[in-house]
């Protein structure tokens, strides 16, 4: 596909910023091979360095049915691929004075303050203890709270599962954002903050904190902060009905072989409908909600890769940016997967993104420092500071091909 028709400021020749085209000619055969094995209908891909794009390509469907080609323009649902989004949010509050990372939650949420903690997650009774420490900001971006992931409140059998629905948290497709907060503020939590890390609900507490930071809704303040001045123009927490024929369809393996469409869960929540990302949502999730394009997305990925700035437009420090892409786990709780052909292998967790912090035998060409994370629907994305590389890949299937 010709990048020309992106921003001519953000694209390059491979040659001119370093690139082989014969390298980069393996990410479509790669790609291809996905889509004639049915594990993906189509996908398209983006390869930047040095703040160019060199590599920008739509191959197979983005719906099967009506055997309409993957399109440049098409909206993909991005799911957690929203987090580091959030969290770009949280570093701007921060930038502007407004927050400290260190603080309690509870200085800004008050419903997170006096919560008690399970002494076993998976125990039949609901024994209760005393938090060594109150869930700072850094815990809700690093995933070390101690809160529930969805696996627990939607399908879990042990006593604090059911507490978890017991207030609601299966239903958060019928809350806003400031009754998702006062339901966790019901709950005990999973594990002591700061001892654990557990891939959780917190990237959504990130969104309230956002509005009760900024005195705006979630969405507004993304658009104004992060998508307008990016030029992010199809990215929002939903599909307008005058894009919906860019909307790319969901699709997930057919028993005995083959691709079929499935059904795709609101983002954050897990609830089904029709509706899904078709209409303004009442639950904004900072942890899954956001639709966009490569092309949008390619702008967010290369803004993180040229430090927080993009085509002449600051959006963040350079120091803001090192600091949200550098691991803050302690040393006992990396790498994330001690299982070497784990996806996780490796890595350590920043601010809303994953580090690598050890090279694997199963992804040998990657780099220490090299950050990045991965949507539920086959999308993922990841940054080598030491290259200025970007690469991003945005597909639609369930659960997520590897």
């Amino acid at each position: 596909m010709n990048t020309t028709e992106l921003n001519p400021n953000l694209t390059a020749a491979p040659q001119e910023v370093g690139l082989s085209a014969k390298r980069l000619a393996c990410v479509s055969t790669t790609t291809q091979k996905f889509i004639n094995e049915e594990r993906l209908a189509g996908a398209v891909t983006v390869v930047a360095r040095r703040g160019k794009i060199a590599h920008f390509e739509t191959q197979g469907m983005m719906d099967i049915e009506s055997a309409k080609p993957m399109q440049k323009d098409t909206i993909f649902r991005i799911y957690s691929m929203t987090k580091p989004i959030a969290a770009v949010a949280i570093m701007m509050l921060y930038e502007d004075g407004k927050l400290q990372l260190d603080a309690p939650a509870s200085v800004y949420i008050p419903e997170l303050g006096g919560l008690k903690v399970t002494k076993d997650p998976d125990a039949e009774t609901l024994g209760l203890v005393e938090v060594d420490r109150e869930m700072a900001v850094l815990d809700l971006m690093r995933h070390t709270a101690g809160l529930p992931g969805a696996a627990r409140y939607m399908a879990g059998k042990t006593a604090i599962d059911e507490r978890y629905r017991e207030v609601g948290l299966h239903r958060l497709h019928v809350c806003n954002l400031q009754e998702m907060v006062e339901r966790l503020g019901k709950i005990p939590l999973l594990y002591q903050p700061g001892s654990k890390w557990h891939y959780s609900i917190a990237a959504d507490v990130l969104g309230r904190l956002v509005e009760v930071i900024s005195g705006q809704s979630f969405d507004v303040f993304l658009a104004e902060r992060i998508f307008q001045p990016l030029g992010m123009v199809d990215t929002g927490f939903y599909v307008p009905s005058e894009k919906i024929d860019q909307f790319a369809g969901m699709y997930g393996p057919k028993p005995g072989g083959g691709l079929q469409a499935v059904d795709a869960p609101e983002g954050g929540t897990g609830h089904i409908s029709e509706t899904s990302f078709k209409r303004n949502p009442k639950f904004l999730s900072a942890g899954g909600g956001l639709v966009s394009t490569a092309a949008d997305f390619s702008k967010f990925c290369l803004m993180l890769s040229c430090k927080g700035a993009l085509d002449r437009k600051r959006l963040m420090k350079a120091e803001s940016v090192e600091l949200m892409t550098s691991n803050h786990l302690p040393e006992h709780l990396v790498p994330l997967d001690k299982k070497p052909e784990a996806r996780y292998a490796g890595l350590g967790f920043g601010l809303g993104v994953s580090v690598r912090v050890q090279q694997t035998d199963w992804i040998p060409a990657s780099q220490i420092r090299e950050y990045g994370w991965i949507g539920g629907a086959s999308t993922e994305f990841w940054i080598s500071p030491r290259d200025e590389l970007v690469a991003i890949t945005l597909a639609q299937h369930l659960p997520f091909s590897e």
